[in-house]
C-alpha cells in the first residue's frame, strides 16, 4: 500500500529535495540565492533542478514575483571543475551579435554561481517531428538566421583558435577511448597507420576552411523554441574561432536526431545561400562547400564517439554511449563517399565487425 503524501505544511520544499554531494556547497548555494533574491524578486523556496549536462554544470529554475520574468535560471558550476568566464564572455558576444542568449544577471565568480535569464523549457529538439521534415523547415530557417548573425560578428583574436593542435587532440579521443578502451582493440600496426593517414587528411581539409566564431554544439538540443521568431541559444561556453563549416555540420548531423540526405542537403543549401548573401566566406561552389562540411562533420563525429565512450568509462554516464551507433553510421556514410577516406572506412569495418561498402573507387588501403 502506498503511503499518502505528507500534508503541504510538512512536505519538503523543492530546494530541500535537490541532490547535493557536498553539504558545504549546498549551503553556499542557498545563501547566495537568498542574497541575490531581493534585487531580482526571486522566490528561493521554489528552486528545483532544471537540467544537468555532460559536464559538471547543473541548472536550476526558480520562480520570481516579477510577472515580466516569472522564472530565472541558476547555474551551478564548481570553479575547481568548470571555468565560467568563457560562458560569460560568449553570452556577451552573442548579445552583441543580435543572437538570443541568456543574459548573465549575477555572477559569483569565486564560487561559480550564475543567475541567468530563462529562455524556456522547450528545445527545438522537443518540437521537431522527425517524420515531417517539411514541418520542421521553419525551425531550421530560424536556426540558420541565428547562426549567420553569430558568424557575422566574428573577429580574430577574441575566442580561442580552433587550430591544428585542438583538431588533433579531438581526433585522438576516438582511438584512445572508443577503439582502445570501449572496444578493447589495440591501436597499432595497420589500424594505427590507417587512422593516422586519415586524420592527417581530415585536419588539412578543416584547416583550409575560412574561420568564424564557432559554437561547437549548435544543434536542436541547445536551441530554445517558444521565444517568438528567434531561437534562443544555449551551451555556448566552448566557442572558438575556427572553420565556418563546423556549426552547420553540427546542426544537420545531430547527436540525437538523424535526417535523410535530401533534407540535409536542402537545409545546407539554404544556409549556404543565406551565408553568401550575407557576405560570409563560404565557397562559391556548393559542391566544394558541401564536401568541406562533410569532412568537418567527420571530425566532429570521431570526436563525439570518443567523448561518449569517455563519459561512460571514466565519468559513469552510460546514457551517452547509446547514441554512438548514430555517429558510427555518420562516419561510415561519409568515409564511403570519398576514395581518400577508404582507410578510415576499413578501420570502422574492422572495429565494428561490419562489411565494407561497395560502389565507389578504392584507393591505397
Amino acid at each position: 500500500m502506498t503511503a499518502p503524501p505528507p500534508p503541504a505544511s510538512l512536505a519538503p520544499s523543492p530546494a530541500e529535495t535537490i541532490p547535493w554531494t557536498d553539504p558545504q556547497r549546498a549551503e553556499a548555494f542557498r545563501a547566495w540565492v537568498a542574497a541575490v533574491a531581493p534585487a531580482h524578486r526571486l522566490l528561493p523556496d521554489t528552486v528545483r533542478l532544471a537540467s544537468a549536462d555532460a559536464s559538471f554544470r547543473r541548472y536550476f529554475r526558480l520562480d520570481t514575483a516579477d510577472p515580466a520574468a516569472p522564472t530565472r535560471i541558476v547555474m551551478d558550476a564548481p570553479p575547481d571543475k568548470e571555468n565560467s568566464a568563457p560562458f560569460v564572455q560568449v553570452a556577451q558576444l552573442m548579445a552583441g551579435a543580435g543572437v538570443l542568449a541568456p543574459t548573465v544577471l549575477e555572477w559569483d565568480q569565486p564560487r561559480g554561481f550564475l543567475l541567468l535569464d530563462d529562455l524556456g523549457r522547450q528545445t527545438m529538439l522537443d518540437v521537431i517531428d522527425p517524420a515531417r521534415p517539411d514541418a520542421s523547415r521553419p525551425l531550421y530557417d530560424q536556426a540558420i538566421d541565428a547562426l549567420i548573425r553569430w558568424q557575422l560578428a566574428s573577429k580574430p583574436g577574441v575566442l580561442p583558435p580552433y587550430d591544428r593542435a585542438l583538431l588533433e587532440r579531438e581526433l585522438a579521443l576516438f582511438p584512445e577511448w572508443y577503439i582502445g578502451r570501449h572496444r578493447g582493440i589495440a591501436v597499432e600496426g595497420k589500424l594505427k597507420e590507417r587512422l593516422e593517414r586519415s586524420f592527417k587528411l581530415i585536419v588539412e581539409s578543416n584547416l583550409a576552411s575560412p574561420s568564424v566564431y564557432v559554437h561547437r554544439d549548435f544543434m536542436p538540443r541547445n536551441l530554445m523554441a517558444g521565444n517568438g521568431p528567434a531561437l534562443g541559444v544555449l551551451d555556448f561556453q566552448d566557442a572558438v574561432y575556427g572553420p565556418i563549416t563546423y556549426d552547420v555540420a553540427s546542426l544537420m548531423r545531430d547527436a540525437f536526431l538523424s535526417w535523410d540526405e535530401e533534407f540535409v542537403l536542402d537545409v545546407t543549401i539554404r544556409y549556404w545561400t543565406a551565408a553568401r548573401k550575407a557576405g560570409l566566406p563560404v565557397d562559391e561552389d556548393f559542391g566544394a562547400f558541401y564536401r568541406a562540411v562533410e569532412w568537418m562533420g567527420l571530425q566532429r563525429h570521431l570526436k563525439v564517439a570518443g567523448i561518449f565512450a569517455r563519459l561512460t568509462l571514466r565519468d559513469g554516464k552510460p546514457k551517452y554511449l547509446a547514441d554512438t551507433p548514430r555517429f558510427i553510421a555518420y562516419i561510415r556514410a561519409t568515409a564511403s563517399r570519398y576514395m581518400e577516406l577508404t582507410p578510415l572506412l576499413r578501420v570502422i569495418d574492422e572495429v565494428e565487425g561490419t562489411s565494407a561498402l561497395t560502389g565507389f573507387a578504392y584507393g591505397r588501403v
